[in-house]
């Protein structure tokens, strides 16, 4: 397993899982208390007691799958995104395969990134600890493939064009590169400008839309029309 330095072991990751399958549960709670600087604070069998243990525990991070009984994953991270008590936890939706509509509507539904069911260990802690600081997990090929496959043949979700309209032309140039999968670095050298002001930027852009994070602008990417599939 990955070693973890005293720093980060210091305050300890509180991690749920949501998934209606008990084999499911048990082996990623294995993994993940394998390592100390994560903790399993809770299990939920659907997407109702996913967010009620949400509620209950407030965890840092919520592995939710998305196809599970009474409320499914996507419904339980919007009721997440819009509670206060809630807000927070971050997202990492459980999936079979990388390109699924359903993933595709956790997104933009709030969402932090998501996963292969058959994720390999020490990839699923760091998932956990990036999502955990605030970040997206983003894979910029597969996600892009994912937006691009089912944007343009679906309605507007929380994002429209005219939510694009209020930012300044170099907010939506930006938006746009970071809808095509572009780091913040990579950004910054294309614009000949620091990482620190693409950062200042991309903030303000989230503000606007009222995004949730990365995630959520790539979506809003393609759904405002500043990118369009194939760009």
């Amino acid at each position: 397993m990955m070693a973890v330095d005293r720093a980060d072991a210091r305050r300890r990751i509180r991690v749920a899982i949501a998934d209606d399958q008990a084999l499911v549960r048990k082996g990623f709670r294995l993994i993940l208390s394998s390592f100390p600087d994560i903790e399993v604070v809770g299990e939920a069998v659907d997407g109702s007691d996913a967010v009620a243990l949400a509620r209950r525990m407030r965890p840092d991070v919520l592995l939710m799958d998305i196809r599970m009984p009474r409320k499914n994953g996507i419904e339980a991270t919007r009721a997440l995104a819009e509670d206060s008590l809630t807000s927070h936890v971050a997202v990492l939706i459980l999936t079979t395969f990388d390109i699924d509509e359903y993933v595709y509507d956790a997104l933009a539904a709030g969402a932090s990134g998501f996963l292969l069911k058959d994720v390999d260990p020490d990839e699923l802690a760091r998932a956990v600890r990036v999502v955990s600081q605030g970040d997206a997990l983003i894979e910029p090929s597969i996600t892009r493939r994912l937006v691009e496959t089912y944007a343009a043949s679906r309605r507007k979700t929380r994002f429209d064009g005219s939510s694009a309209e209020g930012l300044t032309e170099r907010e939506r140039e930006i938006l746009s590169l970071v809808g095509r999968g572009m780091s913040n670095d990579e950004i910054a050298s294309d614009l000949v400008i620091s990482p620190a002001t693409v950062r200042t930027h991309v903030g303000r852009i989230m503000a606007k839309l009222d995004a949730h994070d990365r995630a959520q602008l790539v979506v809003a990417a393609y759904e405002s029309g500043l990118v369009k599939p194939g760009m």
